[in-house]
């Protein structure tokens, strides 16, 4: 190999962050042990330190790293032990809890063979943390908080203004709540509920910015506050703490019975996080004026014309989604004709009454119930499925996460299509308009109430009744005669 091609597929260390930060004063706790996925992101860099690796067995690739010896156990085959799901740090020892294997399996090797290697390119890499590592801490202790509530629930009344009065009189903070939820008649003719109610900050959505005022997130209600609470956040979102008191309750892993214990190991940083990948979107229209036309073909200004429309721009609108983004037929009785592109290559036409692409989080929602797979959340991925095709071979499929797709009518499409992000925003899309998906660098921090592993299959045994059968009989023992 020639000096120029050696020196091009040398790898360059750089620093690692010691951690994600969510909100103003929290961020993530920070393991070096991690695997790497092709992933673009819009900010971080990659460390692979040779500190971090095990010491009992060695080799190295002269091409790639000169002299440099690369450590590594197991380099060829084997798989690590993996930990208990009941063993977690202890409270003030993160620094202590290092692991070198993921979770999932082992950190992948980058050399193969004795020449070849992978070109470190550290602008498109994505540095992935060990789930069992996720642990949340704060840089400053939280001092501000906003509460979600489902509305027009009246059942939730009673669980809101305990929690509000122990937020504000036992740990004496400011408490962030929607105005339109104070105007429920419950609370405003609660004259004891008065005193704390003048202490709130209140705000309107799509009115208020209040993105750099909240420290951390709790939520009562449903799966639907969690996704309203990634709605009000476009950027970094503070960690979330999502009590169940809906129907189904996939995503809210706590109970209201012990909420004084769980809020204040949260304030303490005592607490496991999973983070939720969410997708960034951005919808190009096309923006057309319609002109009134006088009988003899010309406009009122005097100027000839052949068409009603006149082109005057682009329209660009961008959301972060937590679930999905479902592009469907709407009220049409036709098909639905749209085109799907990968990083700019077309991939296919879906025929039928739409196509979802969902994160792994919404892998369990409109996905689950079109007849995807259903993903944990700490896997990079993005999820492509058909609702309802005109074809027998069309299955969902899963695309690593750091693709761009993107989403267009057919030319030939005999009607328009329309367009939800996470069940809201709905708007239709008409031919030239544009739907440009990819994982977001800005993910939603989940407060788990044991760990991201174990809270993930018991939210698939008891709300989705996960391979719930009744047990089949075993083989009754013969008696031997004689």
């Amino acid at each position: 190999m020639d000096t120029q091609t050696n020196n091009s597929l040398k790898t360059k260390e750089v620093e690692v962050e010691d951690g994600e930060s969510y909100g103003n004063r929290s961020h993530i706790s920070s393991s070096r042990s991690s695997f790497i996925s092709s992933m673009e992101m819009e900010q971080g860099k990659l460390c692979i330190s040779k500190d971090d690796v095990s010491s009992e067995s060695a080799y190295h690739c002269s091409t790639c790293h000169d002299d440099e010896e690369w450590r590594c156990a197991n380099p060829i085959r084997g798989r690590a032990k993996s930990r208990s799901l009941s063993a977690s740090p202890a409270l003030g020892s993160t620094k202590e809890f290092r692991r070198t294997r993921s979770l999932h399996g082992p950190c992948p090797v980058t050399t193969f063979g004795p020449k070849a290697c992978m070109l470190q390119n550290p602008k498109t890499i994505m540095h992935i943390q060990d789930p069992a590592s996720q642990r949340l801490t704060w840089n400053k202790p939280p001092k501000s908080v906003l509460v979600i509530k489902k509305i027009r629930d009246a059942s939730l009344l009673q669980p809101f203004k305990e929690l509000c009065v122990y937020l504000t009189e036992e740990n004496n903070m400011i408490v962030y709540v929607e105005k339109k939820v104070l105007e429920d008649p419950a609370i405003v003719n609660d004259d004891n509920f008065g005193p704390v109610k003048k202490k709130f900050c209140t705000f309107r959505e799509d009115y208020d910015d209040i993105s750099n005022q909240i420290d951390f997130i709790i939520c009562l209600g449903g799966d639907g506050t969690l996704l309203y609470a990634s709605s009000l956040f476009q950027g970094s979102v503070p960690p979330v703490m999502a009590f169940h008191l809906g129907s189904l309750g996939f995503l809210t892993p706590f109970n209201f019975e012990n909420f004084q214990s769980q809020v204040t190991q949260v304030i303490e940083g005592n607490a496991a996080l999973v983070l939720r990948s969410r997708l960034k979107v951005k919808v190009v229209k096309e923006y057309r004026e319609k002109k009134t036309l006088i009988q003899n073909g010309i406009e009122e200004n005097g100027v000839m014309t052949t068409s009603l429309e006149i082109e005057v721009g682009k329209q660009i609108m961008q959301y972060q989604v937590l679930n999905e983004v479902v592009v469907d037929r709407g009220p049409s009785s036709y098909l639905s004709n749209v085109d799907v592109f990968l990083d700019g290559h077309l991939i296919t036409t879906v025929q039928g009454d739409g196509v979802i692409v969902s994160t792994p989080t919404g892998s369990t929602a409109y996905a689950a119930a079109a007849g995807a797979s259903m993903i944990h959340p700490n896997v990079p991925a993005i999820m492509i499925t058909p609702i309802c095709p005109h074809s027998l071979s069309f299955r969902p499929i899963v695309v690593p996460a750091g693709v761009e797709l993107k989403i267009m009518l057919s030319p030939d499409a005999r009607n328009t299509a329309w367009v939800s992000f996470d069940g809201r925003k709905r708007q239709e899309v008409c031919h030239g308009d544009s739907i440009s998906i990819t994982t977001s660098c800005y993910p939603l921090p989940s407060i788990c109430f044991r760990d991201p592993v174990s809270d993930w299959f018991e939210s698939l045994a008891e709300c989705l009744h996960w391979n719930v059968r009744k047990k089949q009989n075993h083989f009754a023992v013969e008696e031997e005669e004689f």
